[in-house]
Parts: C-alpha cells; sequence; structure tokens
C-alpha cells in the first residue's frame, strides 16, 4: 500500500514544495533515513494511552476531541521554556504535561468534557486546572476557543462530543459527511488552512490528530475504528522539521536558520512558516513509502506512525523549533 497523493491534504502542498526558496528538502539524505529507520520497532496501535481515562467510549471521544481543541503551543514566546508540571512523581512536559493536568483535574471530579462546562470556563479555572512551572501561553486564546467549541456542543450535539462523532461517517472524507470534512466545517478552530501565493494549502494539524487519536484508542478496543485511515497525514507542527533538521533532510536558508535558532517568531501564515509545515507534511508521506518499500511482507506504516517516531523522539529536545503564535499546532 503506497501513500495517496491524490488525497485533498498532499495535493494541496503541491505548489508549496515546488516553489519553496526558505526550506530545501534533501532527497539523498531522506533516502539514507528510509535505510535504516525501516529496520526500526514502530509501535502498533494497541489502545493504550499515558494516562487511565478508562473504557467508555463516549468518554474516550470526548477526550480525545477535548485535548485536540487545546493541543497547541505550550512553549513560552519570550523566553522559549517549555510548559511542564509534576503529577503521579514524574515531571511532564509540553502536551504530556497537559494531558496530565487533564487526568489529575477528571480525577478531583473536574467535568473537563462537558460542553457546558467548557462554554463557561474561566482564565481562572483554566489556570488552576493546568498549574505547572509556568502559565501555559495563549490562555486568553484558549478560553476563547473552549468557550466557542463548547456553546457549538451545547446548541447542537447534547453538550459532548462523541454525539458529534457518531453524527459523522466514520471516514475522513465521505462527500461531505466524513468526520474531517465536517470537523473542519461546524467547528472552525479546526479549520487550519494558510494561503501560499493564492493556492489554499489544507494542513489540518489537530483535527487529523484528534481523529487519529480516537482510532487509536477506540478500535483495539472493538468501538469505533477510522475506516480510511491510510489517508491521514502527519501533523504539521514544531516537533517534525526539528527531527527532520537534524537528520539533514531539511536544509533553511541562511536567514531562516538564523531565525529559528534565534527563537525569533516565524509569523503564522509566512512563507516560512508555510513552508516548514507542508514540506513536513510532505517529508512524511515521502518517507512513510519508502520505508514500506523496505518492510515488504510486514503491515504497511501510516503516515501518523512515522510522524510520532519523530515526535517522541524530539518533542523535549533542547534543539531550537521554529516559534509561531497560533491556536493550530
Amino acid at each position: 500500500m503506497s501513500v495517496n497523493w491524490n488525497s485533498p491534504v498532499l495535493k494541496s502542498l503541491e505548489p508549496v514544495v515546488s516553489n519553496a526558496k526558505l526550506v530545501h528538502i534533501n532527497k539523498d539524505k531522506l533516502i539514507d533515513v528510509a535505510n535504516w529507520m525501516a529496520y526500526e520497532e514502530f509501535p502498533k496501535p494497541d489502545g493504550s494511552m499515558l494516562f487511565d481515562f478508562g473504557d467508555n467510549p463516549d468518554t474516550l471521544m470526548d477526550f480525545t476531541m477535548v485535548v485536540n481543541t487545546m493541543n497547541f503551543a505550550f512553549t513560552d514566546f519570550v523566553s522559549g521554556v517549555k510548559f511542564e508540571t509534576d503529577y503521579q512523581g514524574k515531571r511532564w512536559c509540553d502536551s504530556e504535561a497537559m494531558l496530565a493536568c487533564m487526568h489529575r483535574a477528571v480525577n478531583s471530579g473536574v467535568p473537563l468534557f462537558s460542553g457546558e462546562f467548557l462554554a463557561n470556563l474561566t482564565a481562572e479555572k483554566f489556570n488552576s486546572i493546568f498549574a505547572g512551572t509556568i502559565e501555559m501561553p495563549m490562555v486568553k486564546e484558549r478560553i476563547e476557543i473552549f468557550n466557542e467549541v463548547g456553546r457549538v456542543l451545547v446548541e447542537k450535539y447534547q453538550g459532548s462530543y462523541h454525539n458529534f462523532v457518531r453524527s459523522c461517517s466514520p471516514r475522513l472524507y465521505d462527500k461531505g459527511n466524513g468526520l474531517l470534512e465536517r470537523l473542519v466545517v461546524e467547528f472552525p478552530r479546526f479549520n487550519d488552512v494558510s494561503d501560499y501565493h493564492g493556492h489554499k494549502v489544507q494542513l489540518f494539524k489537530l483535527a487529523q490528530l484528534g481523529i487519529w487519536g480516537m482510532h487509536l484508542a477506540l478500535s483495539p478496543r472493538g468501538h469505533w475504528q477510522l475506516e480510511d485511515a491510510a489517508e491521514l497525514t502527519a501533523f504539521a507542527d514544531y516537533i517534525v522539521p526539528v527531527g527532520l533538521r537534524v537528520m539533514g533532510v531539511f536544509e533553511y536558508a541562511p536567514e531562516l536558520e538564523h531565525q529559528i535558532n534565534a527563537l525569533q517568531e516565524v509569523k503564522r501564515d509566512s512563507d516560512a512558516e508555510i513552508e516548514l509545515r507542508a514540506s513536513s507534511i510532505y517529508c512524511i508521506a515521502l518517507l512513510t513509502d519508502e520505508i514500506n518499500k523496505r518492510r515488504p511482507n510486514m503491515t504497511p506504516l501510516l503516515m501518523p506512525q512515522v510522524d510520532f517516531r519523530f515526535w517522541k523522539t524530539y518533542h523535549a529536545t533542547h534543539w531550537p523549533h521554529h516559534l509561531t503564535k497560533t491556536v493550530m499546532y
């Protein structure tokens, strides 16, 4: 099974990748990486999660979608310091710290997955739930998003994400009724698109990550599965470019290299930001194809599995990642 290069997200990347001036993909290095990465062990989805939220499928749907409603920007934009929290005898970093805070709150009785609770969430309550080494960046934006999402859930879906999920086709794309198609329309916070010199680039990081998270948690339990999971792409964020840069697959124009290393903000929807994200998705797709060619008698890897290989290895590293003020990743 090879990557479907005609999928809506991958197709939309073509004008960026072919015209990029700031991010160059070294195809020879990419092949070198595929030559050794193909022999690594990639974990198979087994339904296990970092923290135990039980086995109720509705709860797991709600949990996963609430997570991805707020799963962005865990690094302070001035200091470059990452959000961390201490929980269960361990210090957790960035999005894993967010999950630790959520588990702590739910276990103490906070109705964090309720649309009504989210619609009325205040900054004070938010900061008490997500207490850590620093204040989580962009609290104001997070509250606005939760309030907006909560209102939609209350008005249309009896206050729960699982009712929305079950009202959609269990596919990303299904003539407008696919889960991804509807998610980015009904909840504008997920409509992660950029304009690159007149070309609409579909990135859909959090929407796809939420759907993948549900598939991971629920399909091994036999509750729900995404029928076209092979259409999922990588999740364009801050971390995958770090791995690709460290491995020499990404090469940056000198001005972008300096901007990233000096922790200077890369503006949302700038050429640099769009090229970083689009090239990340494109590279993971290429790598997935090349790795699968080298594993002919094994279950083909999906792009999110290769993405996770990069994210897990580099999400807490000290190598600088680009900083972009955005609610999309």
